[in-house]
C-alpha cells in the first residue's frame, strides 16, 4: 500500500504545482551533473571533463562527505574544494540525502538550510543556486519550497526540455548503466540541437564495472563527444538556466 501511495505522490509532484518556465536559447543547450558525489566522480570523472574542458555540476549532501552510500565511498572535503576551484559548480542535493515525500516542506526547508550552512563554510560563502532531487522524488509540497531558495530543480523523468518546463523538476536523462543502452544519445543530441532545448544528464560513480547507477568513463567521454559533434553549448546547470530560461 505504501508503495502505491508513494507512486501517487511522485504523480502529483510530477504534473501538478507546474511553474512554467519558457526554454529559448540561442541554441541547444547541454548540461552534464553528478548526484551524491561518490569518489570517482570527480577523480575519474574530472579528469575527462578537463580534457574536454568543460564543466558540470556536482549536486552535494553534507550528510555524505567522508562516509557511503549505494556500497561506494563518498567525496571528501577536499575533493569538493578542489572540484571548486576547477570551476565546476555544486549544487544542493538536501543535506542527509533524503527523498522528499518523507519530508514536511518545513523539514525539507530545514534539510536544505543545514546543506547550505554545511557548504557555504567550507566553500568560502558559496551560495548554491540548484538543486537536485535525491532519487528524483518530487513531493507536490516541496517544489514551493524549492521554487523559494533555487533558480531551478532538476528530477530524473527522461526528456529534453524544450518549448515549455517546469522549472522546479526539469527532465533529465540518467547516465547510468541501467539506461544508457535505452537510449539513442546520439538523436537525443540532434533534436537538442533541432528544438533549440535544454539536454540535462545525471549520473553518479564513473568507473569500470560501474554500479547500475554509474557509467564508465568511457560512456561519459562519448556523451561529451556527441554533445559537442551536435554543437550543443556544454554548460552546468545554473550557467544553463540562465542560457535557456526566457
Amino acid at each position: 500500500m505504501q508503495a502505491f501511495i508513494d507512486k501517487m505522490r511522485r504523480r502529483a509532484g510530477r504534473y501538478l504545482d507546474v511553474r512554467p518556465v519558457d526554454i529559448a536559447p540561442a541554441r541547444g543547450v547541454f548540461s552534464l551533473s553528478f548526484d551524491d558525489i561518490p569518489v570517482t566522480a570527480w577523480t575519474e570523472a574530472g579528469p575527462i571533463l578537463a580534457e574536454h574542458g568543460i564543466k558540470a555540476t556536482y549536486y552535494v549532501c553534507g550528510g555524505l562527505a567522508g562516509g557511503s552510500n549505494m556500497d561506494l565511498p563518498q567525496f571528501e572535503t577536499d575533493h569538493l574544494l578542489a572540484l571548486h576551484e576547477a570551476g565546476h559548480e555544486v549544487g544542493c542535493h538536501t543535506y542527509e540525502h533524503v527523498s522528499t515525500l518523507t519530508l514536511s516542506p518545513g523539514e525539507l526547508d530545514a534539510s536544505l538550510a543545514r546543506n547550505a550552512a554545511w557548504v557555504a563554510e567550507r566553500l568560502d560563502d558559496h551560495v548554491m543556486t540548484t538543486f537536485a532531487y535525491p532519487f528524483g522524488d518530487a513531493a507536490l509540497g516541496s517544489k514551493a519550497v524549492i521554487d523559494r531558495r533555487f533558480l531551478c530543480g532538476r528530477g530524473v523523468r527522461d526528456g529534453i526540455n524544450s518549448g515549455s518546463a517546469d522549472r522546479n523538476l526539469l527532465q533529465a536523462i540518467g547516465l547510468e548503466s541501467r539506461r544508457l543502452p535505452g537510449y539513442d544519445l546520439q538523436r537525443m543530441m540532434a533534436d537538442t540541437a533541432a528544438s533549440k532545448g535544454w539536454l540535462i544528464a545525471y549520473g553518479h560513480d564513473v568507473m569500470d564495472g560501474p554500479t547500475p547507477y554509474g557509467c564508465t568513463p568511457d560512456d561519459l567521454d562519448r556523451v561529451i563527444r556527441l554533445a559537442k559533434a551536435a554543437d550543443l553549448d556544454i554548460l552546468p546547470v545554473g550557467a544553463g538556466w540562465e542560457r535557456v530560461a526566457a
